[in-house]
C-alpha cells in the first residue's frame, strides 16, 4: 500500500534550498489547514532546528510563529503528536497553541508572536561570555522550572503496562530510530543510514565502522568499558519499549530542549515556560522523561553539538589507534553556565524524583544503565556525527563521538562529570 506523503517533510526539504519554495508552501498548508492567509512567511535558519521548523509569519490578526516537528516516516503513524493539552492540566508552564494540526504528515503548531527569547538563546550568548549576574538568574529560572516538573513527575508517577509506554511517541526519538520500521530490523532507521558500512574522518586519522564500532575509547586517559557499537547494541536491548515499564510512568513533556522553551524575564525575576510539546504523554517511562533535556541543554554544550563549526575555532581534539584502543585527547570543557544547570538538574530533580521511584519499589537495578544509554543515543541519533555527512567537521567529530561515549559507558577506572553527575543522583549514596 502506499503511503500518504508528508507535506511537512516536504517543506522541510526545501527549506533548505532557500528558493522560496518552502515559504510558499507552507502558505499552502497553513492555508488549507486553518483557512487562514498567511503573509510574508519567513523561515528562521537556526542550529537548533535538527529536525524542525520554525518561523514567523502575519495575517490579518496579527503576527505569529509556527513550528513544527518533523520525523521521517511520521506519515504512516498512528495516534498523534502535539498535546499540550496533557501539560497543561497537570499543571506545567506550557505555551498553548492557538492552533494546531495533528494529522499525520501535517502537524503543525501556531503561536501568537513573542519577543521573549528562547532560552537556548540565552544560554548560547553565556557560552560565548560569561556574566555572573545574568547567569545566576538563567539558573534560577532553570531551577523553578525543575522544581515545577518535579512536582509533575511526583504527582502523575504511576504503574504502567508495556502496552501504554510502547503507545508514546518518545520513542521515536530513542529507540524507533535503531531500526527499520514496521519490520523492526535492526541495525536499522538513522544508525544504519548515519553510520553502518561509512568512514569517520578525525583529526589526522580515518577510521571505517566495523573499525570504529569495536574501538574501546581512552578519553583524556581515561578508558571506558564499552565502545560505540556495544552500546547501540545494548540500547537496542534495554530501550526497546516493552522494557521501559519497570520504573513506571509520568506525564511529562519528553523533548524539552531548550529551543523548545521560552526565557520570561519580569520585575526583575525570571522563567521559563514550553512549548513545541511534540513528544508529551501520559505514561512516558520515567527514567527517559528528563534524558532529551539532561543532554541537550547541557552535555551537548557548548557549541560542538550544534555550532560544530565554532567547536573547531575553540577547541583542539586529536585521535590515535593503539590496537583496539582509540586515545582522544581534547580540551573541550562545559561552560560555567552549562556545569551550574547539570548541578540544578541533579539536586532540584534527578536525586529526588530516583528517591521517589526507590521509596515506591519502582527504581530498577540498573537504572543507571538506563539513563546512561538514553543520554548515549541523544547526539548519535539527532544528527549524522560523521564529518562531511552534513555540518560536522573531524574536531566536531570527535568531540561528539567522545562525549556519547562518556554518557554512555562507565570508566573502567576513574571518573569524570557524567560519573560524577550519576553518582550525586544515586539515591542510594550519601
Amino acid at each position: 500500500m502506499t503511503q500518504p506523503t508528508s507535506r511537512t517533510a516536504e517543506i522541510r526539504k526545501l527549506a533548505k534550498t532557500g528558493s522560496g519554495e518552502a515559504e510558499r508552501l507552507l502558505a499552502d498548508l497553513l492555508r488549507d489547514l486553518f483557512a487562514i492567509d498567511a503573509r510574508n512567511v519567513a523561515i528562521n535558519h537556526d542550529q537548533y532546528s535538527l529536525n524542525s521548523l520554525n518561523g514567523f509569519f502575519e495575517t490579518d490578526e496579527g503576527a505569529f510563529f509556527f513550528k513544527f516537528h518533523q520525523e521521517e516516516g511520521e506519515e504512516a503513524m498512528s495516534g498523534e503528536y502535539y498535546r499540550a493539552d496533557i501539560l497543561a492540566k497537570a499543571g506545567l508552564p506550557v505555551d498553548q497553541p492557538l492552533l494546531m494540526s495533528v494529522l499525520p504528515g501535517e502537524q503543525i503548531l501556531v503561536y501568537r508572536r513573542r519577543t521573549d527569547p528562547r532560552f537556548s538563546d540565552v544560554l548560547r550568548a553565556l557560552d560565548m561570555k560569561d556574566d555572573v549576574a545574568a547567569r545566576e538568574k538563567a539558573v534560577e529560572a532553570e531551577r523553578g522550572l525543575s522544581e515545577a516538573v518535579l512536582k509533575v513527575y511526583l504527582d502523575t508517577l504511576h504503574p504502567v503496562s508495556a502496552a501504554e509506554v510502547a503507545a508514546e511517541p518518545i520513542h521515536r526519538l530513542f529507540y524507533e530510530r535503531l531500526i527499520d520500521a514496521p519490520a523492526g530490523s535492526y541495525p536499522g532507521g538513522r544508525l544504519s543510514r548515519f553510520y553502518v558500512g561509512e568512514d569517520f574522518a578525525f583529526p589526522g586519522l580515518t577510521l571505517g565502522w566495523d573499525q570504529l564500532s569495536r574501538c574501546r575509547f581512552v578519553i583524556n586517559g581515561i578508558e571506558y568499558e564499552e565502545g560505540i557499537g556495544a552500546l547501540f547494541d545494548a540500547a537496542h536491548q534495554r530501550l526497546a519499549p516493552a522494557c521501559l515499564a519497570d520504573a513506571g510512568g509520568v506525564v511529562a513533556h519528553g523533548d524539552a530542549h531548550n529551543a523548545n522553551v521560552w526565557y520570561e524575564e519580569h520585575d526583575g525575576s525570571s522563567r521559563l515556560a514550553f512549548f513545541d510539546p511534540a513528544f508529551a504523554g501520559e505514561n512516558i517511562p520515567t527514567l527517559l522523561a528528563e534524558v532529551k533535556t539532561t543532554f541537550h541543554n547541557i552535555l551537548a554544550h557548548p557549541f560542538w553539538l550544534y555550532d560544530p563549526a565554532e567547536a573547531a575555532a575553540r577547541y583542539e581534539a586529536s585521535a590515535v589507534l593503539a590496537g583496539d584502543r582509540l586515545h582522544v585527547t581534547m580540551d573541550f570543557t562545559p561552560s560555567p553556565v552549562r556545569l551550574a544547570l547539570l548541578d540544578v538538574k541533579a539536586e532540584a530533580l534527578w536525586r529526588p524524583l530516583l528517591a521517589t521511584l526507590k521509596a515506591r519499589g519502582l527504581l530498577p537495578a540498573d537504572w543507571r544503565r538506563v539513563v546512561r544509554l538514553g543520554l548515549f543515543l541523544c547526539p548519535t541519533l539527532v544528527m549524522n556525527l560523521r564529518a562531511g555527512a552534513t555540518s560536522h567537521n573531524p574536531v566536531s567529530s570527535l568531540i561528539g563521538l567522545s562525549v556519547a561515549v562518556m554518557a554512555g559507558s562507565e570508566p573502567v577506572a576513574g571518573e569524570d562529570a557524567v560519573t560524577r553527575f550519576l553518582d550525586a543522583i544515586d539515591p542510594g549514596r550519601g
